[in-house]
């Protein structure tokens, strides 16, 4: 973790690619509360993330463990979906939405390739258009009520 420049550092992230993460101020104040209330003291690994019940308790968190975590919190919640493959695509997609451009999604997601991450194109297309049609909506707006006010000025006039 790098905590004074925002990021951390996934040394073994998805396809076992070495990456840094930039993130939010609010993760670090989460993971403090984590590391001071939740995590066991005396858990014998340097692993962040660790088993928090059970007989494993204390012990690095595996994949597997946090598909089981999320399969849980789905079920409590009631949905159907939430897969972490899920959560990183969601992830991604808001990150497209909000503007980031296609490449630094790819940097993000550690995509070798542009090609894989040009799923995500679409959505600013998507988004694009809406923007347009909105924009469109308040100028033919504003044009009417131009038009209504220049014809109320010509009666006036008379």
């Amino acid at each position: 973790m790098q905590v004074a420049d925002r990021r951390l550092v996934v040394v073994e992230g998805k396809g076992g690619h070495h990456r840094v993460v930039p993130v939010a101020n609010r993760f670090f104040d989460a993971l403090g509360a984590y590391l001071h209330d939740e995590r066991p003291a005396g858990a014998g690994t340097d692993r962040v993330f660790v088993v928090l019940k059970g007989p494993r308790r204390g012990l690095p968190l595996s994949a597997e463990g946090l598909d089981e975590i999320l399969a849980g919190a789905r079920r409590r919640a009631g949905l159907e979906h939430g897969t972490c493959h899920e959560l990183r695509h969601t992830c991604l997609t808001r990150l497209r939405e909000a503007g980031m451009a296609l490449e630094a999604v790819q940097a993000q997601a550690g995509h070798l390739s542009i090609e894989s991450t040009r799923v995500y194109l679409h959505l600013a297309n998507d988004w694009l258009a809406g923007q347009y049609l909105r924009a469109a909506a308040l100028i033919d707006a504003d044009t009417a009520a131009v038009g209504e006010m220049l014809a109320a000025q010509e009666v006036a006039a008379r």
